[in-house]
């Protein structure tokens, strides 16, 4: 494959990442609101999983590139909250009420990984025990949200009520969402469909996400081989880009249109399940990954610190700008070092 074609590819699979992900968040606002579920946990289980993310680590491992597999999980994991918590939070600075256990889970996930990572290499048993740990979180999240007075988003009503305890009109102030809420519902064009119709059109969006990651690792493998970049390098920055992309439409956009609860939970739910169900997996399907020895000292500590912090804003209970320019100023900072330090020239002359 010709170093243009391999481009080619690689943008391809990215363009088609970002409409399905657009796509996405609408149905599964739609199928929470006709099936009176929470989409807290909706988002958990479509956005949080990352399917797309899965496909394409499972398959650059099976290729033998296990550093660049390994790099997307932490680069992702980084940049759900250096990039698109922060960018959300520089666009569209807005108050949060996310249960404090979600936030004590955010800020603990990295932690589990510091054990893993002084036994590695990643074993088949470690991927299993990881990808226990996730389907612990979930389960913890369906009975926590079955349990709330009024669960994280479960429906539109939950939210039309707000205006309505009002006489049907929000004051103009920093909570206001605005007079005559249920009319202005976030993403109320997809409340009109059956709620199993939602779900039947997020699963096709789910697979749109997956052909773009099959379609984004072609080229991936095509820009390796042709450019000589460092596979984890490679997979932390360039690739993680490309699906923080996608994380900054299911993110942003539902906070833009005043339902900061959705997009926090795509951040939640994808930050906890890179480091524990997603790198699982990929080691169970593609085998086990040697882990080198920036892993622990710079990757892994970056993941905790930027994790750690993004937390604390959350816990805050409003998302300000100058806390989306100190987490991107950190991303950033992440970046240059991973390059600076860890990079290699980009073709190996003879």
């Amino acid at each position: 494959m010709s170093p243009l074609t391999s481009v080619f590819v690689f943008i391809s699979g990215a363009v088609l990442l970002i409409f399905s992900a657009e796509k996405l968040i609408g149905y599964l606002v739609g199928a929470a609101s006709g099936l009176k579920m929470s989409l807290f946990l909706l988002a958990i289980v479509f956005t949080g999983i990352e399917f797309d993310d899965i496909f394409l680590g499972v398959a650059l491992n099976m290729e033998d590139l296990s550093d660049v597999a390994l790099g997307t999980v932490f680069g992702t994991a980084i940049s759900l909250t250096g990039v698109v918590l922060a960018v959300a939070a520089i666009l569209t600075p807005v108050r949060v009420q996310i249960p404090r256990d979600y936030i004590a889970l955010l800020a603990a996930a990295p932690l589990v990984m510091i054990v893993f990572t002084l036994t590695a290499p990643f074993t088949l048993v470690d991927g299993a025990v990881l990808v226990g740990l996730f389907t612990l979180f979930v389960a913890y999240v369906a009975v926590r949200e079955s349990r709330r007075e009024i669960p994280v988003f479960r429906h539109a009503e939950v939210y039309a009520g707000m205006g309505e305890a009002d006489g049907g009109r929000v004051e103009d102030t920093d909570d206001a969402r605005g007079p005559s809420f249920a009319d202005e519902m976030p993403f109320a064009e997809a409340r009109g469909r059956p709620g199993w119709a939602g779900i039947a059109l997020a699963l096709l969006a789910l697979a749109g996400l997956i052909i773009g990651a099959a379609t984004t690792g072609i080229g991936v493998e095509g820009i390796l081989e042709s450019f000589g970049i460092e596979g984890t390098l490679f997979g932390a920055t360039i690739v993680t880009a490309v699906l923080t992309i996608e994380d900054l439409f299911l993110t942003v956009e539902p906070i833009r249109k005043g339902a900061p609860e959705i997009g926090i939970g795509n951040v939640i739910g994808s930050v906890v399940f890179s480091v524990t169900g997603k790198l699982g997996v990929i080691i169970l399907a593609g085998g086990a990954i040697v882990v080198g020895p920036e892993v622990l000292t710079w990757h892994l500590t970056a993941l905790v610190v930027v994790t750690g912090l993004a937390a604390f804003f959350l816990y805050t209970g409003r998302l300000r700008p100058w806390h989306g320019y100190l987490l991107l100023a950190l991303y950033v900072a992440y970046w240059v070092v991973s390059f600076v330090a860890f990079g290699q020239a980009p073709i190996e002359m003879d």
